[in-house]
């Protein structure tokens, strides 16, 4: 059903860009290849088909290394997104399964992508990182680029689009995402997606408003209906009327204003109103990304992933692969630090050469640190890359998913061990980095005080801390609203994890998206967490705020919000005392 012409409608979705923007619909309207049939080949003819699918695959590899080709200057660091698809087109769950299922099943090419891609798809979204289970969606763009060709579908032209218009899709892939002209589209707005979406990264980096997930937009909206796109709230209003017009046309204003000084002061140091300094990272998962943090004022990076140097591919890669990816990004942030993450993902999962039994539940099996210390040579291989790497800056360890202290004194055997045949081999290295460990699982959290004699530093994660404390999948939409950081026993845990390793003179930093959020900014502040690393984009608004706020209040308040027993209560108390500070942000005087 369509919208009425004259009814304002408005649709709640999630935040994928921050901004305001108003203007006329685009429908974008691409011949769908949901709906894919299956049938069977003759023996005789499976070689055919399977020469018809590699055609297909091959046609969309090469219309996607032309976008790849003509991506404009300002996502040329996120030209690896596109790129990391171009290996999808050829990656073992993706192609490799395609291949099997024709084979062995003889069935057509359609279907057998399909079905690849749905248990690829599986894999992603039981891995509990929330960047990592986003990456399902990418499987999702590759396969549909695959399937247009095979079936003869054709595509949207982003690119072509000659007139001011906002987008208005069931889903855009980064590719089509890349190809938008800014002089043309305003934002867009999204029926699917997320906010950890590459998607949505490429919408922040070109700093255009975005909604997403709105589920219904584009069955309630026509082709040049006026729509206004409210990045900052994740709202869209359908047909506005008159008032709301002018309203949300003051408030993209002040919105643009605020925004462009607070860009401006990035680069100044986080030191709250009483002269407190606090250091604010980002988060990155590709070299790419250094660029980004340090033109948005970030002071090192806080959170390095290194998972994507292992997935997609057949065999685990070489340490002076690993050794090449880490250098250029301590050498693009020296003297700064640099916070390498080992790897956390179920490798098994994502390499064929290590093969085990399926898991039910991914998310607490054999990954990460698990995954590692059961498989010694591979997590050598990357201390040994990364041991290599620290002769070249400041870099510390990360060790992810730790519930205990032998996996720590496990990890610095190896650490060890790597250093002494480093040293035998006389390869330059560096072994007296500091190693910290990701706080994400409650028994870590509450053992704080005995493993900070271990380790030099703690970095709590709270995408998982907060999922794993309160037994929530935020993943599944009947529970996702529990989700929250702010629930009482995250923040009391936070405040041991803290006060344990201040105790033993050791640091507690957060990488998780509750640093992000300026919401949470007081409680962190007075909790006593110095560091904070983050999306890139987020940085400006997080030192902005920082400079604001006094510590000693926040002190004081943080004391209150550990007596409360409820969300609710600490979100109202952190409004009483910061509302005007947080609407600020989103809505600019």
């Amino acid at each position: 059903m369509q919208a009425d012409q004259t009814e304002e409608i408005t649709l709640h979705g999630i935040r994928g860009s921050q901004g305001i923007c108003i203007g006329k619909a685009y429908l974008v309207d691409r011949e769908g290849v949901d709906v894919v049939e299956r049938y069977y080949i003759d023996k005789e003819d499976v070689k055919d088909e399977l020469n018809r699918f590699k055609a297909g695959v091959n046609k969309a590899k090469n219309e996607l290394a032309g976008i790849i080709q003509d991506i404009p200057e300002d996502l040329r660091q996120h030209a690896y997104i596109l790129e990391t698809h171009l290996l999808l087109h050829k990656d073992k769950m993706l192609y490799g399964k395609t291949i099997e299922l024709i084979k062995n099943e003889q069935i057509n090419g359609e279907w057998a992508l399909k079905k690849a891609s749905a248990e690829a798809k599986s894999i992603f979204k039981n891995i509990s990182d929330p960047y990592l289970q986003a990456r399902a969606a990418d499987i999702e763009h590759v396969t549909d680029r695959i399937l247009r060709h095979l079936m003869g579908a054709k595509d949207v032209d982003i690119s072509g689009i000659n007139k001011r218009v906002i987008l208005v899709a069931n889903n855009l892939s980064p590719a089509e995402t890349s190809q938008i002209q800014l002089d043309r589209v305003m934002g867009f707005i999204t029926d699917r997606g997320g906010e950890t979406s590459h998607t949505s990264i490429i919408a922040r980096t070109l700093e255009i408003p975005a909604v997403m997930g709105l589920e219904r937009a584009t069955a309630l909206i026509n082709s040049e209906d006026l729509i206004i796109v409210d990045g900052n709230e994740g709202i869209v209003i359908v047909n506005p009327e008159e008032e709301t017009l002018v309203h949300y046309e003051e408030l993209s204003r002040r919105y643009e204003a605020h925004k462009k000084d607070v860009v401006r002061k990035s680069g100044l140091p986080a030191t709250s109103a009483d002269g407190r300094r606090f250091h604010i990272m980002g988060n990155i998962e590709l070299p790419e990304e250094v660029v980004a943090v340090k033109d948005h004022g970030g002071e090192g990076i806080g959170l390095f992933r290194t998972e994507f140097l292992y997935l997609s591919r057949n065999d685990f890669p070489e340490e002076q692969e690993l050794f090449d990816q880490y250098l250029e990004v301590i050498e693009l942030m020296a003297p700064q630090p640099v916070t390498i993450r080992t790897l956390d993902i179920n490798g098994d999962k994502e390499i064929e050469s290590t093969p085990s039994p399926d898991e039910a539940n991914p998310a607490l099996g054999l990954r990460a640190i698990r995954f590692c210390l059961k498989n010694p040579d591979i997590f050598k291989t990357q201390l040994r890359a990364i041991l290599r790497a620290a002769a070249h800056g400041n870099v510390r360890i990360l060790l992810p998913m730790i519930s205990g202290a032998e996996e720590i004194t496990k990890s610095i055997q190896l650490l060890d061990e790597a250093s002494e045949e480093l040293k035998a081999e006389g390869v330059e290295h560096r072994r007296d980095i500091e190693l910290g460990i990701m706080i994400e699982i409650p028994s870590a959290a509450v053992m704080a005080d005995m493993l900070a004699d271990l380790v030099d530093f703690f970095s709590i994660g709270t995408n998982d801390l907060v999922q794993y404390t309160l037994a929530i999948d935020r993943g599944n939409r009947h529970v996702a609203h529990l989700y929250s950081p702010m629930h009482p026993a995250v923040i009391r845990l936070i405040r041991h994890v803290v006060d344990a390793g201040r105790h033993r003179g050791k640091k507690t930093y957060m990488c998780g998206e509750m640093a992000a959020d300026p919401m949470h900014l007081p409680i962190l502040m007075g909790l006593g967490i110095e560091e904070l690393s983050m999306a890139p984009q987020s940085i400006p608004k997080i030192k902005n705020m920082i400079r604001k706020i006094n510590t000693s209040d926040v002190e004081k308040l943080t004391a209150v919000i550990l007596q409360q027993s409820s969300v609710e209560d600490i979100q109202q108390i952190i409004t009483d005392a910061y509302g005007d500070l947080l609407h600020e942000d989103i809505y600019p005087q």
